[in-house]
């Protein structure tokens, strides 16, 4: 009877998690939420059929002897690979269950050969059976002290720390100044507390610092301004806040409060793209400008069709919280999204993109020619003007791709195109017309190059400039602020993020533009920065 049992264990493959001594026995913590029940028949699992090879096998060790455990969905898989510590659990549990048929039998069922086997089989296993009892124990113990001492039963408590030196090395300002070489040091910080209620949602409260202000102010263009700018005079504000959840396996609602941009429902599809922390330093290297085009408070939505597809769609209102007319949810500044990203195989992304804004057409990269939020109250009023509103209304188109060729090489890039129209003559200021803008970038990327975690990038490209323009005013000043930019001006960047430990990196980068302000007389403008960054 029992060389019979012993065979009958040797063929079948024992679950990942079995009772023993009244303890959940898991191959690791993490999957103590697959915890399985003892079934009384083999039809109880749903992906056990009569015709599998070992069906005769579960058969009799369910119906027979009780020692095979189901998962809670009911089904066994089978198919799974089988570990010495889970072939020692579930030997024991059926060990277990012939001592109590021994101490229950009431004629001599065992033959004394067999008890020397199972003996055997007992001494053979009891290192592995001790060990898993000691992790268990153990287990037990890290999450007594993880409830006595946790920050939080359902929220964690997460911080981002960049700090950096960085300067103008050589070049000219847009009007063709020298630039002053002085070097600043800033930082950017982040607390994030992030709350799920069921394990499945995310509420996001994300408090943040800064007084790094970039170079843009000097410079006169927002050309090569870094990721990581924060001037915030050190004042601690609320950033972001917002909430996601989903509906079903494949879709995934965020709502926004406070702080929401695209990026947090829709793929940047740049390897590059650290929010300024990690990969690219500038703002034009983490990802195609069109995506700075909308941010505030909205809702996003994205579904997933299988493992080839997916669709982002979005609408965020940039003073959602104002009441005065012309402002608010719906009249304010608002950006809408819609975006697929093709996924052909697990290596290249393709992202179609595509925004329509209002009022919302600052990139905060590029030529100032490219936006007319510089026409503000502040402008008019150096002018000795009154202010008046300058409305627009933008259609944006991108393309982006990331091509992983292999594990240590991923070749990317995009190309982007808005078209703004002047929704208003101003009072007389503008006639009315539209301009054509247009960004490009070629990415190259080195992932744990030295290092696992390291990374190498590169960024090849053109920021935002204006192609084509048919708006003027019969003002000379506001005149000399539109129309097309005459040159080119490139943009090439190249870092290396060095991985010091898991919870630090430093990446030393150079930004280099050509014809800065898109005016070839211009000397070019060389900007270093020395990023740290810690994580805890």
């Amino acid at each position: 009877m029992y060389k019979s049992l012993w065979n009958l264990i040797l063929v079948s493959p024992v679950v990942c998690t079995i009772m023993l001594g009244g303890k959940a026995i898991a191959e690791e913590p993490a999957a103590l939420d697959n915890t399985m029940a003892q079934v009384t028949s083999v039809s109880q699992l749903s992906d056990v059929q009569p015709t599998d090879w070992a069906f005769q096998a579960l058969q009799s060790l369910v119906e027979r002897y009780g020692c095979i455990a189901g998962y809670p969905d009911g089904t066994y898989r089978g198919n799974r690979a089988l570990t010495r510590y889970e072939f020692a659990a579930g030997l024991n549990a059926c060990l277990d269950r012939v001592n109590e048929l021994i101490a229950t039998a009431t004629s001599d069922l065992v033959k004394r050969e067999d008890l020397a086997t199972l003996q055997k089989l007992q001494e053979e296993f009891a290192a592995e059976l001790a060990s898993l009892r000691g992790r268990v124990d153990a287990l037990e113990v890290a999450t007594a002290e993880l409830e006595a001492n946790q920050f939080s039963t359902t929220t964690k408590l997460s911080g981002e720390v960049v700090t950096a030196v960085a300067g103008i090395i050589t070049g000219d300002d847009i009007d063709g100044n020298d630039l002053d070489t002085s070097a600043i040091l800033g930082h950017r910080t982040r607390l994030d507390f992030e709350t799920s209620f069921n394990g499945r949602d995310l509420l996001v409260t994300e408090l943040a610092t800064g007084n790094f202000p970039g170079f843009s102010s000097q410079t006169g263009t927002a050309e090569g301004e870094l990721a990581f700018t924060q001037d915030d005079n050190n004042q601690i504000g609320l950033e972001v806040l917002l909430y996601s959840f989903p509906i079903g396996e494949s879709t995934e609602i965020v709502l926004g409060a406070v702080g929401t941009a695209f990026d947090d429902f829709a793929s940047t599809v740049n390897f590059l793209d650290g929010d300024g922390a990690t990969g690219a330093i500038s703002s034009f290297g983490t990802r195609n400008p069109i995506y700075y085009l909308g941010d505030g408070a909205g809702i996003g939505i994205k579904k997933e069709f299988g493992e080839s597809l997916e669709l982002s769609l979005g609408y965020l209102a940039g003073e959602a919280n104002n009441p005065s007319v012309g402002d608010g949810l719906f009249q304010g500044p608002y950006s809408t999204l819609a975006q697929v990203v093709i996924k052909p195989t697990e290596r290249l992304n393709i992202g179609l993109t595509y925004i329509n804004s209002y009022n919302a057409d600052d990139t905060g990269t590029g030529s100032g020619r490219n936006s007319f939020a510089r026409f503000d109250d502040v402008f008019f009023e150096d002018l000795g003007l009154d202010s008046v509103d300058v409305p627009t209304s933008s259609n944006s188109y991108g393309l982006e791709l990331s091509w992983q060729l292999s594990d240590r090489f991923v070749l990317g890039g995009w190309v982007g195109y808005t078209n703004t129209q002047l929704l208003s003559t101003a009072g007389g200021l503008f006639d009315r017309g539209d301009i054509n803008v247009w960004n490009y970038a070629v990415t190259l990327a080195f992932p744990d190059l030295g290092k696992e975690g390291n990374l190498l990038g590169f960024v090849f490209g053109m920021e935002p400039k204006v192609t084509d323009s048919s708006i003027s005013s019969s003002n000379p000043d506001i005149n000399a602020e539109l129309g097309e930019d005459e040159d080119t001006s490139l943009h090439i960047e190249g870092f290396y993020q060095f991985q010091v430990t898991e919870n630090i990196s430093i990446t030393p980068g150079v930004i280099w533009l050509t014809a800065p302000g898109f005016d070839k007389d211009n000397n070019d403008t060389v900007i270093g920065a020395l990023r740290t960054t810690f994580t805890f």
